[in-house]
């Protein structure tokens, strides 16, 4: 057994709240290294060595020596290239606990504690093992509920659809008669949007993922110069309300995106300091090194990613935390928002998105907060501060295997498991998961325009673990290269969509809604993955059923050994399936139930 590869710390993600009754806790050890473990458990005021027949035991909290000290095996919920992963799920009867770890290798146990190792577990004191003092109800990580079963639909607001020419801004361009570039426009409005709710309802979206709406220089907005005004060429504030009011009553949630990290070059904070310099009264409220301000050869003042355009805001600033609080708070109040995109968030204080949290759930607690971070996110999702991130590592697996042919099927398998449990089960049932956004090239375009392997990325997307979203013009086809060529307008006529494409998506939503395991119940494990063969299973198991996704991502027909014994129903094609063997034609996958 090596020592040196199991681990465990008394902190999330390896052991956390998931419910007011439920901890979860989670054990690593070497790949194929230890053949089984069991928790030992106990109340840490209780802890008794005398081990009764547990067929016999009942708990009885009258009496005062009862025996409380469990072993409970844990079970191997999947792996990754280096580790194996083992979880159980517990109920202390009292809300807290002491516990460590028996582990098995086939030849001999040990046992693993906080306090290191030992050939049998320790009787004499509980300090020796790991903690969970009290599960207080609050510190339970919680986000909205709805986001678990939400598809969203993310549009850049300038190239969705324009539906009213006359909040066009000077030279809009008419609608798709050009290639995205960094500057031009095309007159995408809130009433283009309106036009096409019959569309998003027939998509099978629940929720809108917008693109910045304020006031600001350029087209993507992401320099904002007034946080509490729309851009006039997107609408007026009385039609936004409108288009919110219409989507809800379709079902359709709202999420708007913001940056709170930097305002625009143009914002009357920061064009009061190019006026007045040190004078300013909002000279604290940027990272200003010296006086006056330059640009070139790069900014005398903290910016992101150097773009002079971009100053960054000091938000440990108290006038310029009030400020962004209030933006924070006007569009969830009066507006009904349900959710805010934080764009840039990884370079923001902590404090400043904890009290960012307290506000925004003060008005309404089902208010989804997402933060966009590109790496491992866990000091933002302990419960404080985000919900969700966006799922990237989800996105790079998935685009390197199905996308770009540079990982093998087994490679695949342990980078999607390693997403898993990379947080905890609370955070994967609404992370944010997508496969391309404004930031990145087109999907399609990342497959080498191949349908085939579009349809597999969005199978993929569709029924792991989170809350996905589809780029608008996905589902029809769209394609393009990194910004500004993945902004293209959305192509309206039927002639220029790929209606299968589109029918594939519809078809993908309506058994994701129909059939919930595969949205956000229950456990995923991947149980086939064939180097040779470039193929996978992966399985989704909850109370209401079990259900197997099978991938094919080779250029020849190839049948996959059954999981498990059984019969099934293949979801795509609706045929029942006497055993759970299923033949894929190239690049194509299925989803079976198992009746």
């Amino acid at each position: 057994m090596l020592k040196e590869a199991v681990f465990h710390r008394a902190m999330s993600p390896f052991v956390y709240k998931y419910d007011e009754k439920t901890i979860h806790i989670r054990l690593q050890t070497k790949k194929n290294d230890v053949d089984h473990v069991e928790l030992i458990w106990g109340d840490p005021y209780d802890w008794h060595t005398e081990n009764p027949d547990d067929a016999d035991w009942n708990f009885d909290p009258s009496k005062a020596n009862y025996w409380n000290t469990f072993e409970t095996p844990m079970k191997r919920s999947g792996s990754d290239e280096l580790y194996d992963y083992w979880f159980i799920d517990v109920v202390p009867p009292f809300r807290r606990l002491r516990y460590g770890f028996r582990l098995h290798d086939g030849s001999s146990s040990l046992v693993f504690t906080e306090r290191g190792w030992f050939d049998e577990k320790p009787l004499d004191d509980t300090g020796y093992y790991f903690c969970v003092p009290y599960l207080n109800k609050i510190d339970v990580f919680h986000a909205p509920d709805w986001v678990k079963d939400t598809v969203w639909y993310q549009i850049f607001p300038d190239r969705f659809a324009n539906g009213d020419s006359s909040n066009d801004p000077a030279g809009t361009l008419p609608w798709n008669s050009a290639a995205p570039t960094t500057t031009n426009l095309f007159g995408g409005d809130f009433q283009g949007v309106i036009d096409q709710i019959d569309y998003l309802v027939d998509l099978g979206i629940t929720g809108i993922y917008f693109c910045p709406i304020f006031e600001a220089k350029s087209n993507h907005k992401y320099d904002t110069i007034d946080y509490l005004e729309i851009d006039p060429q997107f609408g007026t504030k009385e039609k936004f309300k409108e288009m919110v009011d219409l989507l809800h009553e379709k079902g359709i949630r709202i999420m708007l995106d913001a940056v709170f990290n930097h305002a625009g070059f143009h914002h009357k904070a920061f064009a009061d300091i190019r006026e007045h310099g040190s004078n300013s009264s909002y000279k604290d409220w940027f990272h200003l090194r010296n006086f006056p301000l330059v640009t070139e050869p790069m900014p005398n003042y903290d910016t992101f990613a150097f773009v002079p355009e971009m100053p960054k805001f000091n938000t440990e600033n108290p006038e310029v935390k009030a400020y962004l609080l209030h933006v924070a708070r006007y569009w969830v109040e009066e507006f009904g928002i349900d959710g805010w995109r934080l764009d840039v968030a990884n370079e923001v204080d902590h404090a400043f998105w904890r009290d960012f949290r307290n506000v925004v759930k003060e008005v309404n607690p089902d208010t989804y907060i997402l933060g966009e971070i590109w790496h491992d996110s866990q000091e933002w999702l302990l419960g404080d501060q985000f919900d969700a991130v966006m799922n990237y590592p989800f996105t790079n697996a998935a685009l390197n295997f199905f996308a770009l042919d540079k990982t093998s099927a087994s490679a695949y398998a342990n980078e999607m498991s390693h997403v898993l449990f990379s947080n905890t089960m609370n955070v994967n049932e609404v992370t944010f998961n997508l496969i391309g956004s404004h930031d990145t090239p087109r999907a399609l375009t990342r497959a080498g325009h191949d349908k085939n392997k579009m349809r597999l990325l969005l199978l993929s997307m569709l029924t792991f673990s989170g809350s996905p979203v589809i780029y608008y013009g996905d589902e029809i086809g769209l394609d393009g290269d990194q910004d500004p060529g993945c902004r293209k307008c959305m192509p309206w006529d039927p002639a220029e969509q790929d209606l299968n494409l589109l029918m594939y998506t519809k078809h993908l939503l309506h058994l994701r809604s129909r059939h919930k395991t595969l949205a956000n119940q229950g456990h995923i494990s991947f149980v086939h993955a064939d180097d040779a063969t470039n193929t996978i299973v992966m399985r989704r198991i909850s109370q209401d059923g079990t259900y197997y996704v099978y991938f094919n991502n080779s250029n020849r027909q190839v049948t996959i050994a059954a999981p498990e014994a059984g019969q099934g129903m293949d979801l795509f094609s609706n045929t029942p399936l006497l055993s759970l063997d299923v033949t894929l034609a190239p690049f194509t996958g299925t989803i079976v139930q198992v009746i």
